[in-house]
């Protein structure tokens, strides 16, 4: 039944497969270091890639899935399982004939986007026009993302988190996949980079197809634009839409600020951010996927003290398992670069470089992660007016201080302002949530905060101290000791973190509960 798998199960199953997703991104991202480096190829690329993904946000994951989920809950709570499906097929061929639309005009205009995002590639010959054809390659991603995303909510709605949760990992094989298998074959080596994208958004969306089928969902193309379900969508996602365009448009500032500060400037902060993405995503992401369909049963069943217990539930794990993450990337980063990028083409000097992003990064963890945590329940009780008010705020902020800090810190400071944005984003939300859900309690949340920032702080000062000793050197500097470094200094950190946390009571609690925990 719908709603009856308890948060901490059901967020175990997300973690675990955005786990195994996120590692094969690592694998991925090591592998186009190794082929690539920090290369014209490799800023080409990302920056390509970049184009089609901000509008990903808005048409997949973000505001798609968070718009959609609420309503369809609505529909199955009071009208059944026929009526909430019919919203999905109706859902889902108004989708195909946006995104169709979205994707040619993309391909067309690639030329031109590429010249406004990244103004500085046309200094180097070539770098803009191969930039352009990545870009028109990869546009079709989006549709295929966005469709799979739609498909991830369903599964959502009904409780069935680990077909969804391992789906971006067919995402990270086609694309490991084409650099052994296409981009041999290719003149242009990074252009089988570009179709393995194609081919990883294909099965990210073809592996949870059989899935829907056993719920008895079938796939139809009506795309009815007049549907009541559909405008109730459209109401929630509009706001939704505009406090996501906000952030984009600060990414496009990213991309531009970058493509001016050099080679490799693009490519270091991507690597930085992918990596930081590994705990966001396995946490941070997964609570809130776990969050926003429990807290839209409870909201569409008028049960608030629900909600407020959903998402103190969330907070809780997300302030104890994202703090000792970024402090171990703060500490260890370096260490954790050269392990998975420092071969091939990646050398010591783009180590460096990118920890410098990946630490300030890393700072800004706990924001990314509680804004995931946070916005969901505005979504679950159908407010999207405020989320966007505040993410226009943060973005602003971030925009301020990227002019502010660039000039200390260089590209990194690009990072340090997105970091800044997304705490105050998140501190933003946390403030205003209790008027809406008077049992949310904001002391808890600082108080929270506050016993897992001193753990993780004294575990991470312990890494940075054991990393530097003499029979931890001796491991050497090769790929096998480095490996050996990471698991020894991560074990001690691990249980410094977990000794510090029980003596301070942080540890969550596991005990069941009446909704199957």
């Amino acid at each position: 039944m719908a709603g009856s798998t308890g948060f901490t199960k059901a967020f175990s199953h997300v973690a675990s497969g955005t786990f195994l997703s996120r590692v094969l991104g690592l694998v991925r991202e090591q592998v186009f270091a190794h082929f690539f480096g920090a290369t014209m190829a490799a800023d080409a690329f990302f920056a390509a890639f970049r184009i089609p993904n901000l509008l990903r946000d808005l048409f997949a994951e973000g505001a798609l899935s968070s718009a959609f989920v609420p309503i369809f809950k609505e529909r199955l709570n009071k009208e059944g399982r026929e009526a909430a499906f019919e919203l999905a097929q109706v859902v889902f061929g108004v989708l195909t004939v946006i995104l169709g639309i979205v994707v040619v005009g993309g391909i067309i205009i690639s030329p031109w986007l590429v010249k406004v995002m990244t103004p500085g590639f046309g200094e180097i010959a070539g770098k803009l026009d191969l930039t352009a054809s990545l870009t028109a390659l990869m546009f079709p991603f989006l549709m295929l993302v966005a469709l799979a995303a739609l498909a991830m909510s369903i599964h959502n709605s009904f409780d069935s988190f680990a077909i969804p949760a391992l789906a971006p990992a067919m995402f990270n094989i086609g694309v490991i996949a084409a650099a052994y298998l296409i981009c041999p074959y290719m003149t242009q080596p990074i252009y089988g980079m570009a179709l393995g994208v194609l081919i990883g958004g294909a099965g990210q969306l073809v592996l949870q197809l059989p899935g829907l089928w056993r719920l008895g969902l079938k796939i139809k193309f009506r795309p009815d634009f007049k549907h009541p379900g559909l405008r109730q969508i459209g109401r929630l996602i509009t706001p939704m839409i505009g406090g996501l365009a906000a952030g984009r448009v600060n990414i496009f500032v990213n991309t531009v600020l970058a493509s001016l500060m050099g080679a490799g400037a693009v490519a270091y902060l991507t690597y930085a951010y992918r990596l930081m993405h590994l705990p966001l995503g396995m946490i941070g992401v997964a609570l809130g996927t776990v969050a926003l369909p429990k807290a839209s049963q409870q909201a569409a069943l008028g049960d608030l003290d629900g909600v407020a217990e959903t998402f103190h539930r969330g907070m809780q794990w997300c302030v104890f398992l994202v703090l000792p993450m970024a402090a171990f990337l703060v500490a260890a980063g370096s260490l954790i670069i050269s392990l998975l990028f420092e071969h091939g083409q990646f050398n010591q000097i783009d180590t460096v470089n990118t920890y410098h992003a990946l630490a300030w990064y890393s700072l800004g963890l706990i924001g990314f992660a509680g804004v995931r945590v946070s916005a969901p329940i505005y979504y679950a009780l159908q407010d999207a007016v405020r989320p966007m008010r505040f993410s226009i705020i943060a973005v602003l902020v971030n925009l301020a201080a990227n002019f502010a800090l660039v000039p200390f810190l260089g590209f990194a400071g690009l990072a340090a302002a997105t970091g800044l944005g997304g705490v105050v984003n998140f501190i933003l939300l946390v403030f205003y949530l209790p008027r809406l859900v008077p049992g949310v309690k904001r002391s808890l949340v600082l108080w929270l905060f506050t016993k897992n920032f001193i753990a993780a702080a004294l575990a991470g000062f312990m890494v940075f101290f054991v990393q530097d000793q003499s029979w931890i050197i001796v491991w050497g500097d090769d790929f096998w000791g480095r490996l050996v470094k990471v698991i020894i200094i991560g074990l001690i950190g691990l249980a410094g973190y977990i000794l510090i946390s029980f003596a301070l009571g942080n540890i969550p609690s596991l005990k069941r509960d009446g909704s199957g925990e």
